[in-house]
């Protein structure tokens, strides 16, 4: 299963990069296997161009929630004219897409009614990926200790800050580590995302920082297979 991270920010990010910005991120999206589309942003479009993949190869279209960070009509309606299918998820719902089985638990983001995170699996791999969302919720839990994904991708929007309202809706640093001492058995790799850019220092900082827990912090443009 080869992932290529489209963007890796949270909303608080600007659709083009500004003049004086020494990083830029856009908002979060991952394509995987250059056929399955996990949230159709604003900005895919222009990142499937910049990292030289073809629109048209993408098959499927599956979102975690209807934030306008997440959800584009505009993008995807062009990827549906490209050939697209849209799928859309509830709560438990366990769907074929293509080679791929999707499981969508609620996540725990109370402002968008609906939201879901997923564990994808093909033949070989399993991942999880859950942005948006604060404490992972039990349901998701139970599925990470039943499917042992091979790489969690888990929210990392507040960065290292203490005691911000936002922990109730999304993750700081420290939420994740907790999480990853109590999933550490039954998960291959973790890996953080949707890094807002208003609490975060550098990716380098952030990197090193995160590298001594053995958790990799995603960047734009960055491609792994697990």
């Amino acid at each position: 299963m080869k992932l290529l991270f489209l963007g890796t920010g949270a909303a608080d990010w600007p659709l083009k990069k500004k003049e004086g910005m020494t990083e830029f991120r856009r908002l979060s999206s991952l394509l995987i296997d250059d056929v399955l589309l996990i949230d159709p942003g604003p900005q895919v479009l222009e990142a499937l161009l910049e990292y030289g993949k073809d629109a048209s190869n993408i098959k499927y279209i599956i979102n975690t929630h209807k934030h306008s960070d997440h959800f584009n009509i505009g993008t995807l309606e062009k990827l549906e004219e490209l050939g697209a299918e849209f799928l859309e998820f509830a709560d438990g719902e366990e769907k074929t897409v293509g080679d791929y089985t999707v499981r969508a638990y609620s996540g725990n983001h109370s402002t968008c009614k609906g939201t879901v995170h997923f564990v994808i699996s093909d033949r070989e791999r399993t991942l999880f990926y859950g942005l948006d969302g604060a404490w992972l919720l039990c349901d998701e839990v139970k599925a990470i200790q039943k499917y042992t994904p091979d790489l969690a991708v888990l929210d990392a929007t507040i960065g290292f800050v203490d005691g911000d309202y936002r922990v109730f809706e999304h993750n700081n640093l420290n939420m994740v580590l907790e999480m990853k001492k109590s999933l550490d058995k039954y998960v291959g790799r973790f890996c953080i995302s949707h890094m807002a850019r208003t609490l975060h220092t550098d990716h380098k900082t952030l990197s090193e920082a995160m590298d001594k827990y053995g958790v990799l912090a995603a960047r734009d443009g960055l491609e792994i297979e697990i």
